[in-house]
């Protein structure tokens, strides 16, 4: 992996990006395929466990770089917001691209806060590959499980880097542990730290079986190969055994050979380990200190050797717009252009829309179909990224990842392709908001720029709402929690330039019908000439699902079927407006079974608004309940405060699912809270702990808010109401 300048085992080496990496794709001819030496990954972790200082000195050694700035100084690469550099945390994913030792990374540098975890969500689903940082000492957190489980989703192949190897209170065999029981992951270390906290000096090579010590003077750039301290080598030849054979197990002839007694070649095993990470049987585990300068440049050889390439993903599946059957699309230019948009930048110089091209190519100047759509867009410019500068290029062939300047009406999740050779790729799906505030402009001019402000934010991140209160005329924003509704308001404030007032954070509530029903809307109205008539029957269901769901069981003609649509949004309409209390119904199933309709005087409109009535005349004859999102929370304080932060839960309304050591004194928490209960949680917390103790929290579900509680809730609308009235 290093270039030996010599063979005396403690001579001191230099590094070198000279020594190729390649893994073996050639065609029918021999040719060897480019795409054999493109990495598309990305850096997840919890926050603060360092993946941006990782992915900065990735950028270093790789000459991307010639200095490294510090997440701490706000000096970072990645971190090129304004807002990131303020508060020291990664907020918006950033893309990157380098390369090393032959390989060309494209890198996706990702938030680990909560809040910005759609982030994380729509990076994954276009990444080959991860690479997931832990902190040495804090091992998995409750973030590390959330961008987990994100990353299954998409059964994305991984490998770790436990970093922060010198911090005090790091443990390599705890932090390993947590990854295999709380991630269920099969994670086998391929190094072995020289000491850990202070006395932390360098890493072994579990599979070459030597030890790497670090020259501090040289910022990790050269570094003594030598033998394996003894202290070291009976637990690292127990890791190689381990190491070797969960490699022979993945490929039956190696398995046989191992078997047989046969010494494993290291190209073998390096082949076999591959096998077993794309197929998530094994998940390397590598060790170091970013910010020290150890262990990076291994991380980047293990990224070269076991990560994806566009070719491993082997073909992508879609659906055939028009019939609706399935289609294959594989990583080659010359195949139908598949591509999808998952990410949108506002910018001065022209909106960014970020692709990862599937198959075929897009250039410069082509025009391409919105398939998601049905709208043809047109290729301005096109360009890589390097953090906040733009690259030019010409093309962007298949398996690649880069931006398009230029388009007009496309988002998140669409599918761009040719028109002819259509095709519609999976999406993504993001969360519910669950927290909303009033922002009021301050003059007409700002009340003029808002709503453009609103727009591109919303066009950008589809965990952002907005829209107009009808009743108050208030600008309503809502988003995933307090951190990031914040940043947007800064956002707002600083990049838009608006002067506005902003209201304190509230609930988003949901509200359900009580029990299940059968409802009638009749819309019958005449005015001279044509009339308006539509009845509409609607059997309702309450159900545990979130999402509404229309459907229609009509038979014999009562409502033509051109009209069934219209009902379905008339009734999605009601449920939007949600009268009374003005929060959106959810958890309805609607079967629409019966109505009625007139030959002249039925019409698109008068079953719309049929529809609608059916909620109207379900919430006055069934009534409703009001629903209040859940969180799931994670909470980390030492074990001498556990019984004030159990206490604290308790009064929150909190349910404790379970509690567990964490490293050192510390204990962890999970349980589930009402995020009414959970504003400004972060100074009680740190109040209860001395300072120490830190949660996190993400959406869980929806549920029923305790009537003494819902009494409240409907006062303060009434008293509001009366309120503006008054005025």
């Amino acid at each position: 992996m290093s270039s030996p300048e010599t063979d005396k085992g403690n001579q001191l080496r230099s590094m070198s990006t000279d020594d190729k990496i390649h893994i073996s794709f050639h065609d029918e001819k021999g040719k060897r395929n480019p795409l054999a030496d493109v990495r598309n990954i990305g850096v997840m972790a919890h926050i603060d466990a360092g993946k941006t200082t990782v992915t900065e000195r990735i950028l270093f050694y790789s000459g991307r770089i010639h200095r490294t700035g510090e997440v701490h100084d706000g000096a970072a690469t990645m971190d090129h917001m304004k807002e990131e550099q303020e508060r020291g945390i990664t907020i918006t994913s950033a893309a990157t691209n380098t390369h090393w030792k032959g390989c060309e990374f494209n890198i996706i540098d990702t938030p680990g806060h909560v809040d910005f975890t759609a982030e994380v969500e729509r990076s994954l689903r276009v990444l080959d590959g991860a690479v997931a940082v832990f902190d040495a000492q804090a091992g998995v957190a409750p973030q590390s499980e959330t961008v987990w489980r994100q990353a299954n989703r998409y059964s994305v192949p991984r490998i770790c880097f436990l970093n922060k190897m010198d911090k005090a209170g790091a443990d390599f065999d705890a932090a390993v542990e947590s990854i295999r029981v709380r991630l269920g992951a099969k994670a086998f270390p391929i190094q072995y730290p020289i000491g850990q906290a202070d006395t932390f000096r360098g890493i072994i090579d579990i599979l070459e079986n030597i030890a790497i010590v670090y020259d501090e003077e040289s910022q990790g750039r050269r570094w003594r190969e030598t033998e394996v301290p003894e202290e070291f080598r009976e637990k690292v030849e127990s890791l190689r055994l381990e190491l070797v054979e969960a490699a022979a197990e993945t490929d039956d002839e190696l398995l046989e050979r191992y078997l047989g007694g046969e010494v494993l070649h290291r190209d073998d095993l390096l082949l076999a380990i591959r096998k077993g990470v794309l197929s998530g049987n094994i998940v390397p585990v590598l060790c170091g200190s970013a910010l020290r300068n150890k262990g990076v440049q291994r991380l980047m050889d293990a990224v070269c050797y076991y990560l994806p390439c566009p070719l491993d993903i082997k073909s992508i599946e879609g659906e055939d717009p028009t019939t609706g059957e399935t289609i294959e699309r594989h990583p080659d230019s010359d195949a139908p252009l598949s591509a999808l948009a998952f990410k949108t930048v506002s910018d001065k110089n022209g909106d960014l829309y970020f692709v990862r091209v599937y198959s075929g190519k897009i250039e410069q100047g082509m025009q391409l179909w919105n398939a998601t759509r049905r709208k043809k867009e047109r290729v301005g410019r096109l360009v890589v990224m390097h953090a906040a500068e733009r690259e030019a290029v010409t093309e962007l062939g298949a398996g690649r990842i880069g931006a398009v300047v230029g388009f007009k009406d496309t988002y998140t999740g669409d599918t761009l392709c040719m028109k002819d050779s259509q095709i519609i790729l999976e999406s993504m799906s993001f969360p519910e908001t669950v927290i909303a505030l009033a922002i009021t402009p301050k003059s007409r001019g700002d009340r003029d720029k808002l709503g453009l402000a609103l727009t591109r934010l919303a066009k950008e991140d589809p965990t952002f709402k907005a829209f107009t209160d009808d009743e108050t005329g208030d600008t309503i924003i809502s988003g995933m929690g307090e951190l990031h509704l914040e940043v947007l308001v800064s956002r707002l404030l600083n990049e838009f330039n608006l002067d506005c007032e902003v209201g304190r954070p509230k609930v988003a509530y949901r509200q359900t019908l009580k029990k299940d029903c059968k409802i009638e809307g009749k819309h019958a109205k005449q005015s001279g000439g044509r009339g308006q008539f539509g009845v509409a029957r609607v059997k309702i269901t309450v159900t545990d699902d979130t999402e509404n769901v229309f459907e229609s069981s009509v038979v014999g003609g009562s409502v033509p079927k051109e009209y069934i649509g219209s009902i379905g949004a008339g009734l999605m309409w009601g449920c939007e407006e949600g009268y009374p209390l003005g929060f959106p119904f959810v958890k309805l199933h609607f079967d629409l079974y019966d109505g009625k309709h007139h030959d002249v005087d039925s019409s698109e409109m008068a079953f719309k608004e049929a529809g609608r009535l059916v909620m109207r005349n379900a919430v006055a004859q069934i009534g409703v309940d009001i629903l209040e999102p859940w969180m799931a929370v994670a909470i980390t304080a030492p074990e001498t405060n556990l019984g004030d932060v159990l206490g604290s839960l308790n009064q929150r309304r909190g349910q404790v699912d379970r509690t567990e050591s964490g490293s050192g004194d510390a204990m962890r928490i999970y349980g589930h809270v009402p995020l009414a209960e959970m504003f400004k949680y972060a100074e009680v917390l740190r109040g209860l702990s001395q300072g120490r103790g830190v949660y996190s929290m993400e959406p869980f579900e929806y549920r029923k808010v305790p009537e003494s509680i819902a009494d409240g809730i409907r006062k303060e609308i009434e008293a509001e109401r009366a309120a503006r009235n008054r005025k």
